[in-house]
């Protein structure tokens, strides 16, 4: 039995719908736009941002792309994205993190406006979140949950046990779990007896940032692993935060590493900027 769930194929069937979203708004005079603001040469950061280029200019999202110099004040970013929060043309404002040490990133994701916060970090929208109300959810967690959805997870009533408590991943996704009904435990590294919290999970969502910490044996029989973990292992390896062979066995459905979340990251902040464009557009 196939009990993969693919992730670049639940992408691309988003992005068709996203393309199409776009074409619809470009007709009635709308088009969606993305700023993107990378400051320094991070060479991961450059890659993810040649990566959202690309899928714009797929989706027929206009991209505006600002590649800032490692010395840039933290005065002259918040100039920018002041700019940006200003300008018509703009949907989504996007900040490549990390920023370089001399910039307090926390200063700059809440200098975004709230309205443009397609990376949904903004303290206004993680409230709006923990509410009950979103306006933006942040995108990776945003993609576990359309997967599970693709997939034809039902979570009401499951024990969702989620590894890693980082704002970017483990506490929106639990926040995400419980609007839809789940009972939700959190772990991470000081977490007692983490083996046996996993055993009783009907759905396990690994987002710690450690190679294959959660191991095959700790997987219930039927359970729905989301591994959100990539770790590079030796010159060329990724893996994810769970141990993909023997994790298989015992899972009723699973996500790989690469080919599984990591597609959906970049899928969801082009539905985010599109979502914003028509309320954009709808405003008007």
């Amino acid at each position: 039995m196939n009990n993969i769930i693919d992730g670049k194929a639940i992408a691309a069937q988003l992005r068709e719908k996203i393309a199409a979203d776009t074409a619809e708004l470009k007709a009635q005079g709308t088009t969606p736009g993305l700023a993107v603001v990378l400051v320094g040469e991070d060479p991961a950061s450059r890659v993810y941002v040649s990566m959202k280029e690309k899928a714009c200019a797929q989706a027929g999202i206009f991209s505006d792309e600002h590649k800032l110099p490692a010395e840039t004040t933290e005065a002259q970013l918040l100039a920018l994205i002041d700019e940006l929060n200003q300008d018509q043309r703009i949907d989504g404002i996007l900040v490549q993190l990390p920023l370089p040490g001399h910039i307090d990133e926390n200063k700059v994701l809440e200098a975004i406006s709230p309205n443009k916060d397609v990376d949904g970090f903004h303290p206004y929208n993680v409230g709006r979140l923990a509410t009950g109300s979103p306006l933006f959810q942040p995108c990776t967690p945003y993609g576990v949950m359309k997967m599970l959805e693709v997939s034809g997870v039902d979570l009401t009533g499951k024990e969702v046990v989620i590894v890693g408590r980082s704002n970017i991943v483990g506490k929106p996704v639990a926040l995400m779990c419980l609007a839809k009904h789940a009972t939700v435990t959190i772990c991470h590294s000081r977490t007692k007896d983490l083996p046996e919290q996993v055993r009783r999970a009907d759905v396990v969502i690994a987002a710690v940032g450690r190679p294959e910490m959660i191991k095959g044996d700790w997987i219930k029989e039927g359970a729905v692993v989301i591994d959100v973990g990539v770790n590079r292992v030796g010159e060329k390896k990724l893996v994810g935060d769970v141990e993909f062979a023997s994790a298989k066995e015992r899972a009723s459905a699973i996500t790989p590493v690469p080919g599984g979340v990591g597609p959906m990251t970049i899928t969801m902040l082009l539905y985010n900027t599109v979502e914003s464009a028509k309320r954009r557009a709808s405003a008007q």
